[in-house]
């Protein structure tokens, strides 16, 4: 078992970023996730099998065999916050003599978790966003032939994650797909809504493109729109995401976002876009970006009516002067 150090904050927010970057947190169940722990509770003959995704505060279970929870608590004295600092599988034999886990509840209350094997789930920018685990009531051990069966099965549930990402992304520039992204801004606002949680979305539209494509050729103009989404995403949140609606029209969506904070947002993002020039054999292309931002009110309250308002908000910016985010 070769452990690796603990995140550092800035590794913290790396390792969560690649995390959301899947868009998988508090989405329904999924076959695919649970054929691979009703298999993996089949071979281990263990009561309880979880794919867990660790978040910032919780631990929100994507898959789960022997439990009704969908998500608990994010503790020190979680056998999965021990687990995604390891680049092997994490076994714990008697989690009851385990000072670490002393005080988890699952151990000193029910089920009375006693083995604990957790195999880290390795994003592809090389972090563990979570893991496949198993427990039993009883103390054991595994045969090293059981290990690398559940390894195994924790790479399968990661070549799930990325195929599904890949499914659901825009093939040049790396933002989710068109359909993907609405589906997600659906049940974004369903979620701000039933919460009562403030959010926002913006409408970005590259000014000038098709100058550019004239000027420069279509493999210059597909190098800005990916150079577009790169800088997007090396400025948003960790909850934040961006879609390609079409051609250079692309959407964010800012969760828990007010009015001030989604327009603070939205200015980092063009000031990013027009101080990061693109160089190229001809020479430097300087880009600029006009942003156009809405937020969930009792009449913009669905996903058509803020990307609609955001829509008249760019036309605005563009009208104005360009190269500028306004409501």
């Amino acid at each position: 078992m070769n452990a690796v150090a603990d995140y550092t904050p800035d590794e913290e927010q790396a390792r969560l970023a690649a995390l959301h970057e899947y868009q998988i947190l508090d989405t329904e169940p999924q076959e695919a996730f649970d054929r691979i722990t009703r298999l993996t509770k089949t071979v281990l003959q263990m009561p309880i099998v979880l794919v867990n995704m660790v978040d910032k505060d919780r631990q929100w279970f994507l898959s789960r065999q022997g439990i009704t929870e969908r998500e608990m608590p994010r503790r020190d004295s979680s056998f999965c916050t021990h687990a995604i600092k390891q680049a092997e599988p994490f076994i714990v034999c008697d989690a009851l003599h385990d000072p670490r886990f002393a005080d988890n509840p699952r151990v000193v209350a029910k089920p009375g978790v006693r083995f604990y094997v957790g195999v880290p789930l390795r994003s592809r920018d090389g972090y563990n966003i979570g893991t496949l685990c198993s427990m039993d009531i009883k103390t054991r051990e595994l045969t090293p032939e059981q290990i690398d069966i559940v390894r195994d099965l924790g790479q399968l549930v990661v070549d799930e994650l990325e195929l599904r990402l890949q499914a659901n992304a825009d093939s040049l520039t790396g933002a989710m797909s068109r359909r993907f992204f609405l589906a997600e801004a659906e049940r974004e606002v369903a979620r701000a809504q039933r919460e009562g949680k403030e959010l926002s979305c913006a409408m970005i539209d590259i000014d000038h493109f098709k100058s550019i494509n004239d000027t420069h050729g279509h493999a210059i103009g597909d190098l800005v729109l990916q150079r577009l989404v790169a800088t997007c995403k090396s400025e948003l949140r960790v909850t934040d995401y961006i879609g390609r609606l079409g051609g250079e029209e692309f959407a964010v969506m800012f969760p828990d976002a007010s009015r001030s904070s989604a327009l603070e947002l939205a200015e980092g993002l063009r000031k990013a876009v027009a101080t990061r020039p693109i160089k190229v054999s001809s020479g430097t292309i300087r880009v600029t970006a006009s942003i156009g931002l809405a937020c969930l009110t009792a009449r913009e309250n669905n996903v058509q009516l803020l990307l609609q308002a955001a829509d008249e908000a760019v036309y605005r910016a563009k009208s104005t002067g360009r190269n500028r985010a306004v409501y």
